[in-house]
């Protein structure tokens, strides 16, 4: 298991934070068509002693997802994974909630000691919605479960063959909140057996999950027993906690959430996992009003602590027995 991160702001002097806290692994978003190159991201990664090893949010697929591609996003994501592949960065994550990202209907909740958390009540939606011309027309254009699988099926059949030429792996993230519908929308990322129809829909060790704990937590679902069920498939982690049901939650710390994150630990050295897992969606610590919440630098440092002791404890635990 390799410590990895996202950074907002990817500045020196979080870069440098990251790194005495011993992270290894970089995650860069999608810089866009006209962006800085990855390679300048990956030369800046190296220059602070870490791997850019994965790129997500912000792909250039809404149009993939609503099935109206012209050939123009399949395009730039041909042209991402050649960039990669010349780099050597080996997962791109990404996530099939179309006309969403993740969402949030509170982005200060109360957490301890008064630090703040990001939540989301699906009865806030609906009110926002009802209050909202704009909204409700957003709303008044849906697509289907249906829809959906024949989308990410061609998805799927156009960008596998790329990541096997380029050594890529595609990583699912799982909608987030998951729920069945959401804006008028279908979702179909939102349970395990929807992961487990998703790798039987192209059965290609390129087609892989990202295991978002928390997301799966709000599932309702055993956490250790499910990273074992999905075992094999699964290639990337975010590593976090959420308390609550997927129509009503909140994030937590790292140490104070409804999953035995030490049996999670043991649970993915138990199915061999290797890969990149990095912190997301941490609390926003004393002093930190003004970042973005979720993603601000504090929070992240208490993450990466207890992450590499758990991580730690694992392995002298897989040591012993």
């Amino acid at each position: 298991m390799r410590l990895a991160t996202v950074l907002t702001p990817p500045s020196d002097e979080n870069f440098t934070l990251a790194a005495q806290c011993g992270v290894t692994d970089f995650v860069a978003r999608y810089p866009g068509i006209t962006g800085e190159s990855l390679a300048v991201t990956h030369r800046r990664a190296l220059s602070f002693g870490m791997k850019l090893a994965a790129v997500e949010g912000y792909l250039p697929i809404e149009q993939l997802k609503l099935g109206r591609d012209d050939g123009t996003e399949l395009a730039a994501m041909k042209s991402l994974m050649a960039q990669m592949g010349d780099l050597g960065v080996p997962l791109l994550c990404y996530n099939f909630m179309a006309g969403t990202d993740w969402v949030r209907t509170q982005l200060a909740a109360p957490e301890r000691a008064g630090s703040k958390v990001t939540a989301f009540k699906l009865t806030e939606v609906e009110q926002a919605m009802s209050l909202s011309t704009t909204a409700q027309g957003h709303m008044s254009e849906t697509i289907s479960a249906a829809a959906l699988w024949s989308n990410i099926t061609r998805f799927l059949d156009e960008l596998l063959p790329v990541a096997e030429r380029f050594g890529i792996t595609l990583a699912a993230h799982p909608d987030d909140p998951p729920l069945p519908q959401l804006l008028g929308k279908d979702r179909i990322l939102n349970s395990v057996d929807g992961f487990e129809r998703l790798m039987q829909l192209a059965p290609n060790p390129r087609n892989a999950i990202c295991f978002c704990q928390g997301t799966f937590a709000t599932m309702g679902v055993d956490i250790p027993a499910t990273i074992r069920r999905l075992g094999p498939h699964i290639k990337y982690v975010h590593f976090r906690d959420a308390r609550g049901t997927a129509a009503d939650f909140a994030e937590t710390y790292h140490d104070n959430g409804p999953t035995d994150m030490a049996a999670a630990m043991r649970a993915y050295r138990d199915i061999g996992f290797t890969g990149p897992m990095r912190p997301d969606h941490v609390p926003q610590m004393f002093g930190e009003d003004a970042g973005e919440p979720g993603y601000t630098m504090l929070g992240r440092l208490f993450a990466y602590g207890y992450m590499r002791g758990l991580m730690h404890g694992a392995e002298c635990s897989a040591t012993s027995e």
